[in-house]
């Protein structure tokens, strides 16, 4: 082949390479909507404001929540999996994800096929509280007046198959309690139940809980994680209160729709990795009961099959059932 021949087949064909590499430099050139398909107030809702406002500052362009509420996120996720690859939709989850497809008798989404993993930003812990009225002052104390009075109360969580929702049925099934799931949607209307005191005892985030928590508003007795939380340091975790047991993990995270090129995934996951590392951002999390996370796209990929096994028979062997 003549030397004129080669340059130009290896021109032709470095094209694309060089094309793809301009335009994830480029990204983004215009506003990028973060779809929350959970109600405004919850932690996967504070937290995506949170890292969108410094996606925002990072890139230039602006990154907007939009709110898709309903059938345990269902809807929202639905929506994202239509929409177009191209980087300007992301989606922003919590463990329900990998939920819903167990939960459920069918769902508008394939969590493998759908969407493209960009990463887990951060695991978002659970604390069991309830209204000052409650006369429980320790997660046994609590036992013991659920025990007392029988098809009395019931529990409030973030939406069925939520974290809060799966902590909230091994906790009563471990105990035997005769306890009433009533879920909403989104850790917010769930704490404003609580704090109105219609729905009195609740598993709910511990972003939406601490203020609450901090203000007298709820009374914390324990938090789902395996120490005990800066935000919240004078509330035992459950093992320390006797019920180690207990325990179901929850994870915040970002996906793209599938298709969305492999160039655009990468710049989200460096944009995100490299914000929930800084100092400033670990100490904005810790307050929030965050703790920053960041895995590659490659083992999210592969989490997310692993929790999908895992949540599936905790769902059977706790006979849960979307409501």
């Amino acid at each position: 082949m003549r030397r004129r021949e080669f340059i130009a087949v290896i021109g032709a064909a470095a094209a694309p390479i060089v094309t793809r590499v301009a335009w994830s430099q480029s990204y983004p050139t215009h506003p990028v909507r973060m779809i929350v398909p959970l109600a405004a107030g919850g932690p996967t809702d504070v937290f995506a404001r949170l890292i969108a406002q410094r996606l925002s500052d990072a890139t230039g362009k602006q990154f907007y929540i939009e709110n898709i509420p309903g059938a345990g996120g269902n809807i929202g996720i639905g929506r994202a999996a239509q929409a177009p690859a191209d980087g300007y939709t992301i989606l922003v989850v919590a463990s329900s994800y990998v939920v819903n497809p167990s939960l459920y008798p069918s769902i508008p989404y394939d969590p493998v096929k759908d969407f493209h993993p960009i990463t887990i930003a951060v695991t978002n812990v659970v604390v069991l509280s309830v209204n000052p009225s409650v006369e429980a002052h320790t997660v046994d104390e609590l036992i013991a007046l659920i025990r007392s009075n029988p098809g009395k109360y019931g529990y409030a969580s973030a939406g069925a198959g939520q974290a809060s929702h799966l902590l909230g049925e091994t906790f009563r099934l471990t105990l035997g309690l005769d306890l009433v799931h009533v879920p909403f949607n989104g850790s917010g209307p769930a704490i404003a139940s609580m704090i109105a005191g219609h729905t009195p005892i609740g598993f709910t985030s511990a972003a939406t809980a601490a203020p609450q928590v901090k203000d007298d508003k709820l009374r914390a007795l324990a938090v789902m994680s395996k120490t005990r939380l800066p935000v919240l340091p004078q509330v035992p975790t459950m093992a320390e209160a006797g019920h180690g047991e207990i325990e179901c993990d929850d994870w915040l995270a970002l996906l793209v729709p599938a298709g969305t090129p492999k160039e655009i995934t990468t710049v989200l996951y460096r944009h995100v990795a490299h914000t929930i590392a800084q100092p400033a951002m670990k100490e904005q999390l810790a307050a929030l009961g965050f703790q920053p996370v960041g895995n590659t796209p490659e083992e999210f990929s592969a989490q997310i099959r692993t929790d999908i096994a895992k949540r599936a028979k905790l769902i059977h062997d706790a006979g849960i059932r979307a409501q």
